[in-house]
């Protein structure tokens, strides 16, 4: 980081010292063979810099997109700030601007940069394949990763960085060959390449691959190569990657874009299927709070409300999160309708339930739990499908009531055990999901039954709204604040007055 933010500045000492001694030696020959070496290549040093600060500049751009996957521009950035950096090392190292330690660090950083560009070039084009294609990219980087450690481990040893340099230019050769030859072919690209659009890839692939031959040839034909042309190919495909890129980039921000819409219409649809109030009753005293994890949840609650004496309960909690789960809670919300006849009674409750929702999970399954209250004659009758228990406070005891048949969807008719309850003033009842119980803390140790029923005795004498409020702030305690909420939270707490 300290050689990269440097070599911007030692780049621009580099330019400036070749313009003022070409200034001032004018008509007479150059003295100091640093800045005629510096002179010699100062086109390479101009190059070098754009490219190097191109390459900084796509990483910023990737940096600023991460959420619509950048990779491809990263390893673009990284591939040009590597092909900008190597002609500048020579200039740099006879101007001897740098700090001494830079100085020795700049063979090192030759030869990394000499072997690893393939690598970056291929991981460039990794994020744009799919298929067979993808698996012979991938086998390339690992080849040149080798080729490279091996190199880069010569050099350290021996200060020779050539040994191997034949290896890694007949790896870019072949890999560049199958690239041409899927960029060119319609229909392989349509098949390997994930781009919407191949003809500004193909222009510029072809492109670096005409002047790449170029310059294979220009030995034995005698030809005179113009070292420009070099870079003018690189910066021709660079620009066509950059585009492709860019392009895949947008294309993912309005594909993320299109479905925050469709989660944000799928909470409001969620949310106009719960309740939008707690009923109001004689004798009973209700506070519910819903607290999904994403914007969707698989938690569903119910009120079904027989008349001012009388009123059932519903709880149920949907494996999984996101849209799948809520799609099956809004089913749940459906076959209620088919049960509201038997509201009365939690074993048929649950039931019909089972018997509606049967087969339509298919690796999701749905715990439940059902709590009727009729004040009118004193009494509660509760039955529950795999979910956790009820919790009942009575004088000073904390009850836990555990009337629990299987879940839904395995059997199409199980059986579901119904406890009956006789109810006094000052009772208290707690219905929950369990991602009230399973948060875990920074040891991993989870909230669990035995710190919720600590919370609700420590709080007794509250109100029902604020023992909720507690409850809730107690587990978001409990987990480190560093984490997101885990799951779903339903909470329903219920007071006999």
């Amino acid at each position: 980081m300290i050689l990269a933010s440097r070599l911007p500045f030692a780049v621009a000492q580099a330019i400036a010292s070749v313009l003022m001694s070409w200034r001032c030696s004018r008509g007479a020959p150059l003295q100091d063979p640093a800045l005629a070496i510096l002179r010699g290549q100062l086109t390479d040093v101009i190059v070098g810099a754009v490219f190097l600060f191109v390459g900084s500049v796509a990483c910023g751009i990737a940096a600023m997109r991460r959420r619509s996957g950048g990779r491809a521009l990263v390893w673009l950035g990284i591939w040009s700030a590597m092909y900008g950096a190597q002609p500048m090392v020579d200039p740099l190292a006879a101007l001897g601007i740098l700090p001494h330690w830079l100085q020795v660090a700049l063979p090192y950083v030759d030869a990394v940069t000499g072997y690893l560009i393939v690598v970056a070039a291929l991981l460039a084009f990794l994020e744009l394949s799919v298929g067979k294609l993808r698996l012979f990219l991938q086998a390339a980087i690992l080849v040149g990763l080798a080729i490279a450690l091996a190199g880069i481990g010569h050099f350290v040893l021996t200060g020779s960085s050539d040994n191997l340099i034949l290896f890694n230019n007949l790896l870019a050769a072949c890999s560049l060959i199958a690239l041409v030859t899927v960029v060119a072919v319609p229909r392989l690209s349509s098949k390997y390449l994930a781009l919407r659009d191949r003809g500004v890839l193909a222009v510029g692939t072809l492109v670096f691959a005409i002047e790449a031959l170029y310059s294979y040839l220009e030995r034995p034909l005698h030809y005179n190569h113009w070292p420009i042309w070099d870079s003018l190919g690189f910066a021709v495909l660079l620009f066509s990657l950059g585009y492709v890129a860019v392009q895949k980039i947008l294309a993912s921000e309005r594909r993320l874009l299109s479905i925050e819409n469709e989660l944000e219409i799928a909470h409001e649809i969620q949310s106009s299927i719960l309740p939008s109030s707690v009923p109001e009753l004689n004798n009973l005293c209700i506070t519910a709070a819903y607290h999904p994890m994403t914007a969707v949840a698989g938690d569903f609650y119910e009120f079904v409300l027989i008349d001012q004496n009388r009123v059932g309960f519903l709880v149920a909690d949907v494996s999984g999160h996101g849209v799948p789960a809520a799609l099956i809670s809004s089913m749940i919300k459906v076959a209620m309708q088919s049960v509201v006849s038997c509201a009365h009674d939690p074993r048929e409750v649950l039931l019909g339930l089972n018997r509606v929702l049967s087969g339509q999970f298919r690796d999701r399954f749905v715990t439940a739990a059902y709590l009727f209250i009729d004040t009118l004659n004193g009494k509660a009758l509760y039955s529950a499908a795999g979910h956790p228990p009820l919790l009942r406070w009575r004088g000073d005891n904390l009850e836990r009531i555990e009337s629990n048949g299987i879940i839904f969807g395995v059997m199409p008719e199980p059986d579901y055990p119904v406890c009956d309850m006789p109810i006094n003033p000052g009772d208290r009842f707690l219905l929950y999901t369990d991602g009230v119980i399973e948060p875990e803390n920074a040891s991993g140790d989870s909230f669990g039954d035995h710190k919720l029923e600590q919370v609700v005795r420590n709080n007794q004498s509250r109100a029902p709204s604020e023992l909720v409020d507690q409850l809730l702030s107690e587990v978001s305690h409990w987990q480190p604040a560093s984490m997101a909420q885990q799951d779903d939270i339903t909470l329903i707490v219920i007071d006999v007055v």
